[in-house]
C-alpha cells in the first residue's frame, strides 16, 4: 500500500474474540523503543513481545485507549521495562476505575435499568470481571496527552489528535508530511468501532465520534493504519461508510420505537443473530448510544417504570 518507510514496525496479536486480533506497534528511537499499545496481558501477548522486548530498552508506550486489548499488558510491560507511560487523562481514569469491584457492582444495576434479565446481567457482570487479570497491574501514568501535541514515532513527527466516541478519550497520530494517520480504533477498515454508552462518562458518546469523523475527514487522509485489519488508502471513502451505517441504523431503531422498549428488547431487535455474553455486552452499549443519540436530539423520549427505562416516540 505505502512506498514510505515510515520506520515502524507492526506486531500483530492474537484476541480470544470474534474480532480476532489487534495490531500494536513499535519503533526505534533515540532513547530506545516507543510502543504504541501493548495488548491483554496473557501468556500469548507475552510471548510474542519476549523477543522484541530482548536487550532493547523501552524508553516510552503510548497508549492509544484504555480498552483491555489495547491497554492490559501496558502495566505489565512497564513493570518489565521502566518504560515511561503516556495516555489521555481520561482514559487514564477510565482504566483506573472500569475493573473495580465497585464499577462493577454499578454496572449490575445499571443492567436492571437496561431490562436484561437477572441471568444475563450476571454473565455480562462476570465477563467484565474475567477481565481484571488480562488488565492488571495497571500502568503508572508519566504524561497525559494534551491535543495537537507532537511525538515522534519511527522515522517521523505525529501529531496527537483526540477522537472520541470508541472511547472518551481516545487518540489517533497524525503526520502531515506524508498525509498518513495511525487511526488506532477509530477508523477500521472492515468493520465499524464500536461505539458504546455504558451509563457513565460521556452521555452522547455518537455524537462525539460523529463528529470526530469529521474532525478526520478534513485532513482528507491519504494512507491510514489501523489497529484492527490491514492498512487501506482514502480515509474520507471510509469516512462516509461508516457515518452512513450509523444513520441506517439510527433510522431502523427509531422505527423500532412506536410502543415503549427497554433497551434490552430493542437489543435483541437491532442484533437479532447469537452473540456470545462478550458480544452481547457491547451491543447493549452501542443500542443504548444510539437511543440517546436520538433522545438528546429530541427525536425519543426515555421514561422510568418499575426501575426500568423505556424507550418511545
Amino acid at each position: 500500500m505505502m512506498n514510505i518507510d515510515l520506520g515502524i514496525e507492526k506486531l500483530r496479536l492474537n484476541l480470544p474474540f470474534r474480532l480476532n486480533h489487534v495490531n500494536v506497534f513499535y519503533a526505534e528511537g533515540d532513547k530506545g523503543l516507543t510502543v504504541i499499545d501493548a495488548g491483554l496481558h496473557n501468556e500469548e501477548t507475552v510471548a510474542a513481545w519476549d523477543p522484541i522486548l530482548k536487550d532493547k530498552n523501552v524508553d516510552r508506550i503510548l497508549v492509544t485507549h484504555y480498552h483491555p486489548d489495547h491497554f492490559g499488558y501496558v502495566g505489565k510491560m512497564q513493570e518489565r521495562t521502566g518504560a515511561n507511560v503516556y495516555m489521555t487523562e481520561t482514559d487514564a481514569r477510565a482504566g483506573e476505575h472500569a475493573w473495580t469491584p465497585e464499577f462493577l457492582d454499578e454496572m449490575r444495576e445499571y443492567y436492571n435499568l437496561a431490562g436484561i434479565p437477572d441471568a444475563s446481567a450476571d454473565e455480562m457482570r462476570k465477563n467484565t470481571e474475567d477481565f481484571i487479570p488480562r488488565v492488571t497491574p495497571l500502568p503508572d501514568i508519566l504524561h497525559y496527552f494534551q491535543e495537537g501535541e507532537k511525538v515522534r514515532i519511527g522515522n517521523y513527527e505525529y501529531e496527537i489528535l483526540f477522537t472520541p466516541g470508541h472511547s472518551d478519550g481516545l487518540v489517533v497520530f497524525y503526520n502531515r508530511e506524508k498525509n498518513v494517520l495511525l487511526s488506532t480504533d477509530h477508523l477500521l477498515p472492515k468493520i465499524t468501532p464500536n461505539i458504546s454508552y455504558w451509563f457513565h462518562g460521556n452521555p452522547n458518546p455518537l455524537k462525539s465520534f460523529l463528529q470526530s469523523l469529521e474532525k478526520i475527514r478534513k485532513l482528507d487522509v491519504e494512507h491510514v493504519i489501523p489497529s484492527h485489519g490491514q492498512p487501506f488508502t482514502d480515509a474520507n471513502a471510509r469516512i462516509q461508510e461508516i457515518h452512513d451505517h450509523h444513520m441506517e441504523r439510527l433510522e431502523t431503531l427509531h422505527g423500532f420505537l412506536g410502543e415503549p422498549r427497554t433497551v434490552y428488547e430493542l437489543c435483541q431487535r437491532l442484533f437479532p443473530k447469537q452473540l456470545s455474553v462478550h458480544e452481547t455486552r457491547f451491543a447493549i452499549g452501542e443500542t443504548l448510544a444510539h437511543l440517546e443519540y436520538l433522545r438528546h436530539k429530541g427525536d425519543c423520549m426515555r421514561d422510568t417504570d418499575h426501575g426500568r427505562w423505556y424507550y418511545s416516540l
